[in-house]
C-alpha cells in the first residue's frame, strides 16, 4: 500500500516548484535580450539607410532609397505607398484616442494593465523562490493579457516616427520587461514573478483615462489625478523591486542574506521610507536593498515634500472652493468675476464695504478661475462674513449655475488696467458678459472696459439692457476725460477726484493749508430724493434754501423734461427749470445721513428752524412720500422707469451730448459759409472738415510759423506696435461747443509720428490740433512747440507694455515730468495767479522783482505708488510719504492724476448708478449711460429745426475759476465768507460756487505760487483776496466785471469747461432776505 502511494505522489506534478538561478536568469535574460537586440537591429537599419543614401550611383540602392530613405521622406520611409500611408494614418488616429474605437482601445489597455498588476499581487503571496506550474489558471489569463499587449506594442511601433525614441520610452520598457517573460513561462511550463511589478508604471496613464471618461474636467482635478498617479506608481514599483531583491538575496552571496518579505511588508517599508519615519521593524538586509533604500530616500524626500502636501491642498481646496454657492431666499448677493487677484479684490472690498456694518446687507461671491493664493485666502478669511470664493469660470454654464447667477443682484466684472495686452483683456471680459447673458438674460452686468472703442461690442449683445442697470465703466474714457478737464481748469482734476476717493488713514497736518485739504477729502457726491415741498420751486431757490437752512450744497438734479418723459441730469439749472415730485438731487456732502434733511424738510414744521441738525422727520399726515436714500439700485423690476424706445432716444439726443463716435457724414451746420463756428450735427462739439495729416505735422525748423501761446501740450508715448489709448477721449472735452471758437486752445501732441498717425483718423475732424514728431524726453522738441507759453502740459501715461515690475510702468512719464520741471520761466513783472495763464492779467499785486516759475504740468501715473519719484514738496504726512498719492502735495495742487480710484466706481455703479452717470457727464461733456445703446449703433439726431437745436445744445453750464477781484464776483457784497459768496453769486448771476483754489502759503514762502484745492468749503470759511473760486457758470453769463474795459477778454479772468447738458439763462432769485448764517435780514425802509 505504501509503495502505491509513493508512486502516485511521484506521478503527480507539484503546483509549486523551486526556481533555480538558471530559470530566473532565463526570465531576465529574455527581457534584456529583447531590449538589446531590438535596439541593435534598429540602429543597424538606420546605418544601412544612411549608407545607401550615399550610394546614389547604384540603381538598386536608389530604388531602395525611393522606398525607404528617411532623407527624402524624413518621418516615414514608406509613406509613398498609398496603402501604407493610409494604414499608418489610421493607426496614428487610433492610438491618439481621437475616435471612439481609439478611446475604447486606450481604456482596454489600461484595464488589462491593472488586471495584470492584480495578478502580480495575487502571485506575490507565494515565495519568490518558487515557480508556479502551468496548471495555475492565472498563468493563462496573464498570457492572454500579454498577447494583447504585444499586439498593441506592434501598433505603437508601426506608428512611431522615431523608432529609437519609441524604444526608449517608459511604456515600451515596461512592455519589453514584462511581455517576453510571459512567453518564456509558457515554454518552461512555470511562472516566476520577476519584473512584472513594472506594470504599476501604467498607473501614470490614469489622468488620460479619466479625461476620456469625462470624469475630470477641471484643471485642479487633472493636476490632482497626475500627482496621485505619480505617487502610487512610484510606491508600487519601488515596493516590487524591494520585494524581489530582499527575497532573492545578493547574487554574489548565493542568496545567503535573503529574507522572507511579503509584498505588503515591502509597501510598508517603502511608505515608511517615503515619509522619512523609519520605525525599524521592517528593514532591508541585502546590500542591493540597502543601496536602493539610500537612493530612494533621496528621491522620496523630493516626492513626499512636494507632491503630498500639494495633493492634500488640492483635496481640501476641491471640497472648499468647488462646491456650489447656496443662495438663500431673501439674502442679497452679487457675483464678482474677471481679474480676481489680491490687489483687485483688496481694492474692491475696500470700496464696496466702506459703509457702516449695519448698512451692508449684500454678500460677495468671487468666481475665480484658479484657487486663491495664500495671501488672497487670508484676505477672504478676514472678510469671511461678507465673502465667498468659488473656483470656476464665467465662460462655463456649469460654473455660473454653481454661483446662482440667475438669483444674483448683479454680476460685476473686474479688469486688469496694468495688463500688457489691453485688447485681449477687454475681449475676455466681453466674452464673460456674453456667456452670462446667454445663461440668464436678465442678469444685471456692470463691466470695466479698458479701451473705449471696445464698448460698441457690449451694446451689440442682444440681451444687453441699459434700463435694467447694465453699465460700462470705461477706464480710457474717464482717465483721459479727467486729464482734459485738468488742462481746461487747473485743479479741476483733483477737485473731481476727491469726490470719489475714500480717505481712511490718520494724518496729522503740519501746515494750515493741509488741514483745509484734508477736511475737503471728506466730501463726496451723494444723492437724495428731495422733499415734495420743493415742488414748483426753481433750482436756485431750492439750492439756496438747502445751503442756508440745512448746510447742504445741492449742485444738480435729475429733471424730467416737459417735452418727453425721459429724465436727464442738469448741473445748476436755470430759473426756468422747476422741480417736480420725487426729484433726485445731487449733493456735495460728507455723508448720506445729513442729506436726508432735504427729504425730511417740511415747509410747515421747519420754516422757522435754522439749526440743520433739528430738521428731521416730522409727523405731518400729508407727508406720505417714500424715502429713498442714496443707495438707489436699478433692479430687474423697474425697467419701465427708463424707457429706451427709438422715440425716447431721439428726444434725448435733441438735448444731450452726442456719441463719443461722432458721425461726420450728414451735418446740419450753423454758418456753413464761414469755417469759424462749425459744429457737429448735435451741436455739442466744434467740428472742422477732415484735415490731412501732413497739414498738421509741424517741423522743428519752422518754429516762426507756429508761435503757439496759451496752448495745451500733450506728451504721448507710443510706437507703431503700441495699443491705442484713444486720444479722441482727451480731445472731445477740449472741443465742447459751449466754448466759442476764439476760446478754444490749440492742442499740440508730441510723440512718435507712427503712433499719432494711427490715432489721427479719430482726430482729423476736430479743429486746431497739431502734431510735433519727437519726444518729451528731448528738450529741443519741447522748445519747438513753445512750451514756455503753454497754459498746461499734460503728460499722458505710457501704453501698456510687458514689464517685469509694475514700478516701471511710469518710467517714461516720470522722466518726461522731471525733464519739463527742470525748465524755468523767467518772469520780469507779475506772476499770474492761475497756473498756465502767461498772458493773463495778474490778480495779485505786481512785483518788479525778477522770479522764475515752473511750466504747469499735469502728469498721469498708472501706478500711484510712483508719486514719490516726482513729489518735490513732500506729502501731508511723512509716514505715508511716497505711498499715498491722494495725500501728496502734488495731488492736492492738481499736478498729478492717477486712475486707480476708478476701481471704486464699480461699487458706486452698483449702489447708486446715478452718481456714475453724473461723473460721466462731468468728465466726458454730457454723455449719458442711457444713450450708449442708441449711440453705438450710429443713430444720430438730425436737426430738423435749423440752428435752434444746435444753439440749445450749446447752452450748457461751464465750470471755471473766477477771481474775487477781477471778475463779476467783485460786485458781490458782502463776500467775506464762502457762505456769503455762495448766496450772493447764486442770487445775482445764477453762478454756483462749489470750491476754492487757494495759495498754499504767502508769496514770499511760495515763489512758485502753488495752489491747493478745497472741495465744498465751510459756510463760515473766510475768503482771501488771492482765492480763485470753482464755479458752475451759466453759458450766457459774461464773467467780466462791470467796470472792465471792453477790450478785456473773457479768458483773462476765467477758465471754463463743459459739464452739464442743459442750462438756460438765469433770472433773479427768491430767499434773498436769508443770510448764509440762517438769520433773516431786517427789511429796509
Amino acid at each position: 500500500m505504501f509503495d502505491i502511494l509513493i508512486e502516485k505522489l511521484n506521478r503527480k506534478e507539484p503546483s509549486k516548484t523551486s526556481c533555480t538561478i538558471e530559470i530566473q536568469a532565463a526570465f531576465i535574460f529574455s527581457s534584456l535580450a529583447t531590449f538589446v537586440v531590438g535596439y541593435v537591429i534598429i540602429m543597424i537599419f538606420r546605418i544601412i539607410l544612411a549608407v545607401l543614401n550615399k550610394c546614389q550611383s547604384i540603381k538598386r540602392a536608389e530604388k531602395i532609397l525611393d522606398l525607404c530613405s528617411s532623407s527624402k521622406i524624413k518621418i516615414n520611409p514608406l509613406r509613398r505607398f498609398n496603402f501604407h500611408g493610409e494604414f499608418r494614418e489610421r493607426v496614428e488616429m487610433l492610438l491618439s484616442a481621437q475616435t471612439i474605437v481609439g478611446q475604447v482601445l486606450a481604456i482596454l489597455v489600461f484595464v488589462l494593465s491593472i488586471g495584470s498588476l492584480i495578478i502580480y499581487f495575487i502571485n506575490s503571496t507565494d515565495p519568490v523562490g518558487k515557480c508556479s506550474s502551468h496548471r495555475d489558471n492565472t498563468l493563462h489569463v496573464d498570457l492572454s493579457f500579454n498577447t494583447f499587449f504585444t499586439f498593441y506594442f506592434g501598433l505603437r511601433f508601426w506608428a512611431a516616427d522615431d523608432k529609437i525614441k519609441f524604444w526608449l520610452e517608459m511604456n515600451s520598457i515596461v512592455d519589453i520587461f514584462t511581455i517576453p517573460p510571459t512567453f518564456v513561462s509558457y515554454y518552461l511550463k512555470s511562472n516566476w514573478l520577476g519584473l512584472r511589478f513594472l506594470r504599476a508604471l501604467r498607473l501614470l496613464e490614469l489622468p488620460k483615462i479619466l479625461q476620456i471618461l469625462h470624469i475630470i474636467q477641471t484643471s485642479s482635478s487633472l493636476k490632482l489625478s497626475k500627482l496621485l498617479s505619480i505617487v502610487l506608481s512610484t510606491w508600487f514599483t519601488a515596493a516590487g523591486l524591494l520585494h524581489l531583491v530582499e527575497n532573492t538575496g545578493d547574487p554574489w552571496s548565493d542568496g545567503d542574506n535573503k529574507q522572507s518579505m511579503t509584498y505588503f511588508e515591502a509597501i510598508y517599508l517603502v511608505m515608511a521610507t517615503m515619509s522619512t519615519v523609519g520605525f525599524g521593524d521592517v528593514v532591508a538586509k541585502t546590500s542591493l536593498g540597502r543601496v536602493f533604500i539610500v537612493f530612494f530616500t533621496l528621491g522620496s524626500l523630493v516626492l513626499f515634500a512636494n507632491y503630498v502636501p500639494e495633493i492634500v491642498e488640492l483635496f481640501s481646496n476641491r471640497k472648499k472652493y468647488t462646491k456650489a454657492y447656496e443662495a438663500v431666499k431673501g439674502k442679497r448677493f452679487i457675483v464678482v468675476c474677471g481679474n480676481i487677484t489680491v490687489d483687485s479684490v483688496t481694492a474692491f472690498l475696500r470700496n464696496f464695504l466702506r459703509r457702516k456694518r449695519g448698512e451692508i446687507n449684500t454678500e460677495i461671491v468671487f468666481l475665480g478661475e484658479a484657487p486663491p493664493c495664500l495671501e488672497l485666502e487670508t484676505l477672504l478669511k478676514f472678510y469671511s462674513s461678507y465673502t465667498t470664493f468659488v473656483c470656476g469660470s464665467a465662460l462655463r454654464f456649469q460654473d455660473l449655475k454653481r454661483v446662482a447667477v440667475e438669483n444674483a443682484e448683479a454680476c460685476l466684472i473686474l479688469a486688469n488696467p496694468l495688463c500688457s495686452d489691453l485688447h485681449a483683456e477687454d475681449n475676455s471680459n466681453i466674452m464673460r458678459v456674453l456667456s452670462i447673458k446667454n445663461y440668464y438674460s436678465k442678469t444685471r452686468v456692470i463691466i470695466q472696459i479698458l479701451q473705449s472703442h471696445n464698448k460698441i461690442f457690449l451694446s451689440k449683445i442682444p440681451n444687453w439692457n441699459w434700463s435694467s442697470g447694465d453699465n460700462i465703466i470705461c477706464f480710457a474714457e474717464l482717465k483721459l476725460g479727467f486729464m482734459a478737464q485738468g488742462c481746461l481748469v487747473p485743479g479741476l482734476c483733483t477737485f473731481l477726484t476727491t469726490l470719489f476717493i475714500e480717505q481712511n488713514q490718520k494724518v496729522f497736518p503740519k501746515h494750515p493749508w493741509q488741514k483745509y485739504f484734508l477736511n475737503s477729502l471728506k466730501n463726496k457726491i451723494v444723492t437724495q430724493r428731495l422733499s415734495n415741498d420743493f415742488v414748483g420751486m426753481t433750482f436756485p431757490q431750492v439750492s439756496r434754501l438747502c445751503f442756508v437752512k440745512m448746510n447742504l450744497m445741492l449742485i444738480a438734479i435729475q429733471h424730467k423734461s416737459l417735452f418727453h418723459s425721459c429724465c436727464s441730469l442738469i448741473l445748476n439749472p436755470s430759473a426756468q427749470v422747476r422741480l417736480h415730485r420725487d426729484t433726485l438731487g445731487f449733493f456735495i456732502a460728507e455723508s448720506s445721513q445729513i442729506v436726508k434733511r432735504a427729504f425730511f424738510y417740511c415747509a410747515n414744521c421747519h420754516s422757522d428752524v435754522w439749526t440743520p441738525e433739528l430738521i428731521s422727520k416730522c409727523g405731518c399726515k400729508n407727508r406720505n412720500q417714500h424715502v429713498e436714500g442714496p443707495t438707489i439700485r436699478v433692479m430687474k423690476d423697474n425697467a419701465d422707469e427708463f424707457p429706451c424706445s427709438s422715440e425716447f432716444m431721439e428726444n434725448i439726443l435733441r438735448e444731450q451730448v452726442n456719441s463719443t463716435v461722432i458721425n461726420f457724414a450728414n451735418r446740419n451746420i450753423t454758418n456753413e459759409a464761414d469755417d469759424f463756428d462749425l459744429l457737429d450735427s448735435s451741436g455739442m462739439f466744434h467740428w472742422c472738415r477732415s484735415t490731412p495729416l501732413d497739414k498738421v505735422v509741424l517741423k522743428k525748423g519752422d518754429k516762426s510759423k507756429h508761435e503757439f501761446r496759451n496752448h495745451i501740450v500733450a506728451c504721448v508715448f507710443g510706437d507703431s506696435q503700441s495699443a491705442l489709448v484713444g486720444l479722441r477721449n482727451f480731445v472731445m472735452p477740449l472741443r465742447a461747443s459751449n466754448y466759442t471758437r476764439h476760446e478754444l486752445k490749440d492742442i499740440v501732441f508730441i510723440g512718435a509720428l507712427e503712433y499719432l498717425q494711427r490715432e489721427w483718423r479719430f482726430l482729423r475732424n476736430f479743429p486746431r490740433i497739431y502734431i510735433m514728431p519727437g519726444s518729451a524726453l528731448y528738450t529741443g522738441d519741447l522748445h519747438a512747440v513753445n512750451i514756455e507759453q503753454c497754459s498746461m502740459c499734460a503728460i499722458l501715461a505710457t501704453p501698456s507694455k510687458p514689464l517685469s515690475s509694475q514700478f516701471l510702468v511710469d518710467t517714461e512719464t516720470i522722466m518726461a515730468t522731471l525733464n519739463i520741471q527742470s525748465l524755468r520761466i523767467r518772469c520780469h513783472t507779475s506772476v499770474p495767479s492761475v497756473p498756465g495763464e502767461k498772458n493773463a492779467k495778474c490778480f495779485l499785486k505786481k512785483s518788479t522783482k525778477e522770479s522764475y516759475q515752473q511750466i504747469p504740468i499735469l502728469t498721469e501715473l498708472k501706478n500711484p505708488s510712483n508719486i514719490h519719484f516726482i513729489e518735490q514738496i513732500g506729502g501731508l504726512d511723512e509716514k505715508v510719504k511716497g505711498t499715498s498719492l491722494h495725500l501728496s502735495t502734488a495731488f492736492s495742487t492738481g499736478t498729478v492724476f492717477s486712475g486707480n480710484f476708478l476701481d471704486s466706481l464699480l461699487a458706486t455703479a452698483f449702489y447708486n448708478y446715478h452718481v456714475l452717470e453724473l461723473l460721466q457727464m462731468l468728465v466726458t461733456g454730457g454723455i449719458s449711460s442711457q444713450m450708449e445703446q442708441y449711440l453705438v449703433e450710429d443713430k444720430y439726431c438730425e436737426t430738423q429745426d435749423g440752428g435752434a437745436t444746435i444753439q440749445s445744445a450749446r447752452m450748457r453750464c461751464k465750470l471755471g475759476l473766477l477771481s474775487l477781484d477781477q471778475t463779476i464776483l467783485s460786485d458781490i457784497k458782502p463776500r467775506k465768507t464762502f457762505g456769503q459768496l455762495f448766496c450772493g453769486s447764486l442770487d445775482t448771476y445764477g453762478i454756483l460756487c462749489i470750491g476754492l483754489y487757494r495759495m498754499i502759503d504767502e508769496e514770499e514762502h511760495n515763489p512758485e505760487h502753488k495752489r491747493f484745492v478745497i472741495t465744498r468749503p465751510a459756510n463760515e470759511c473766510n475768503l482771501l483776496p488771492s482765492d480763485l473760486v470753482f464755479c458752475a457758470i451759466p453759458f450766457s453769463t459774461c464773467c467780466k466785471p462791470k467796470t472792465a474795459s471792453p477790450s478785456q477778454a473773457l479768458d483773462d479772468s476765467t477758465k471754463v469747461v463743459s459739464l452739464s447738458s442743459e442750462t438756460q439763462p438765469t433770472d433773479t432769485r427768491d430767499l434773498s432776505n436769508v443770510t448764509p448764517t440762517g438769520k433773516k435780514m431786517s427789511p429796509k425802509n
